[in-house]
């Protein structure tokens, strides 16, 4: 369990989901469709839902690129959470908005999952939150033409990665969506 021995809670956090983030990632439709089903199980719950939203030069606020993307509906409810680098955590609110809620554990889902789900698993862990990937509920983008290799085993590649994290009083790894259970 959490070392947050005071945060039993739960929350789903819903990273980078945008328009200009995900336009043309793996798996996008199969990808929202999770998402939703896990916003929707949690929200039935009363887990609480997180939304990230990066901006930087490319996803300047306000800008259709920076708007998360139609498939999905924040709750004016649900905190939105502002971001500038890839970890979610760093210079935002969101320990904050968690440790508000009590919340000692968290499922991520979202992208990019080789930058910002991947920094924000290992912000989460180290902060020391039980961190899990959702393994069917996050994407990337080809980024082959830059050496990288197909985004299909990006997304294998971090699932199999994030199974295996450990930390000293955390629990960390992969669920399927289908598996969650709040």
């Amino acid at each position: 369990m959490t070392i947050l021995r005071e945060r039993p809670h739960t929350a789903v956090l819903v990273i980078d989901l945008q328009n200009g983030v995900v336009a043309g990632s793996y798996g996008l439709d199969d990808v929202l469709s999770n998402v939703n089903a896990l916003i929707d199980r949690a929200r039935s719950a009363g887990v609480p839902v997180v939304w990230v939203q990066h901006q930087d030069e490319d996803l300047v606020p306000g800008t259709e690129n920076w708007e998360i993307v139609p498939q999905l509906k924040r709750l004016e409810t649900e905190p939105l959470v502002a971001k500038s680098y890839r970890d979610s955590f760093e210079d935002t609110d969101l320990e904050s908005v968690l440790a508000e809620r009590g919340v000692g554990r968290v499922l991520v889902t979202g992208a990019q999952s080789d930058f910002c789900v991947r920094s924000t698993l290992h912000g989460a862990l180290v902060r020391g939150y039980d961190t899990t990937l959702v393994a069917d509920a996050h994407t990337t983008e080809d980024l082959t033409e830059y050496g990288a290799p197909a985004p299909e085993q990006v997304i294998a590649h971090t699932n199999l990665y994030w199974s295996g994290q450990s930390a000293p009083g955390r629990e960390a790894g992969t669920m399927k969506t289908a598996d969650v259970t709040f």
